[in-house]
């Protein structure tokens, strides 16, 4: 952790805009950037607070168990805390921590279980999994299967009561789908849709073009809804 003997004011503290030197505006992330490089406590318990809860969900997917999880996040701010005079701002601060974190979680997940394929880590799209995103059986075109029409349509949820779609089984069957899904579809639709970050920030993270992440999203969507209409309609929800 930081030392409160270590506290000293940011570069420019105190100071007008526009007489400290530098921009006549410093941005929210320099400013956040400087306050922990001078070892601002507070700046640094609130950094934890934003983040920490989403690291652990991300480290999830590569370790044994949300216990080594935690003590890979763990590390992870040690190393953050140990790196933050060499960050250079080529991506944002967060970028920045969440890439430790993968890179941590990536290590520690390989080293205590052989058994990951090494292609768990790489960006294919389908991760192993190239079959449509939604059933064949589902689509016709004039009698014959798969010509881009629906014979099943998806279920309209409108008429489902709101404590039904909010309630703990359907939100433990959303989380248990995510939990199953290929490593990359896991990522990229808790860090879209749960944690809420930009295409633009999830493709710099994980590294993949925007092509590449629409389609894992796609996917990952697809087997939740898949899922949840099973749910809903009182059947097993068995395999994604």
């Amino acid at each position: 952790m930081l030392h409160a003997a270590s506290h000293r004011p940011p570069p420019g503290h105190g100071v007008p805009a526009g007489e400290a030197g530098g921009p006549a505006l410093e941005s929210d992330a320099e400013r956040l950037l400087n306050a922990l490089r001078s070892g601002d406590e507070s700046v640094f318990r609130q950094l934890v607070v934003r983040h920490h809860a989403a690291m652990v969900r991300m480290a999830v997917a590569y370790v044994e168990s949300r216990a080594v999880a935690e003590e890979v996040v763990q590390e992870t701010w040690l190393a953050v805390l140990d790196g933050l005079d060499r960050f250079e701002g080529r991506s944002s601060l967060k970028t920045w921590i969440f890439r430790i974190l993968v890179n941590r979680a990536k290590t520690r997940g390989v080293r205590e279980d052989h058994s990951i394929p090494v292609s768990a880590f790489d960006h294919d799209v389908g991760e192993g999994d190239h079959g449509p995103s939604v059933d064949r059986e589902r689509f016709f075109d004039q009698g014959h299967r798969w010509g881009g029409h629906w014979s099943v349509p998806p279920e309209p949820w409108s008429d489902v009561p709101a404590d039904q779609l909010t309630g703990k089984e359907t939100l433990a069957v959303v989380e248990d789908t995510i939990r199953r899904l290929p490593v990359q579809q896991r990522w990229v639709i808790t860090l879209r849709d749960i944690e809420g970050w930009t295409s633009e920030e999830v493709c710099d993270l994980l590294d993949l073009t925007q092509g590449n992440q629409r389609a894992l999203l796609h996917r990952a969507r697809s087997r939740v809804r898949g899922a949840l209409e099973r749910h809903l309609a009182g059947t097993e929800t068995g395999t994604t």
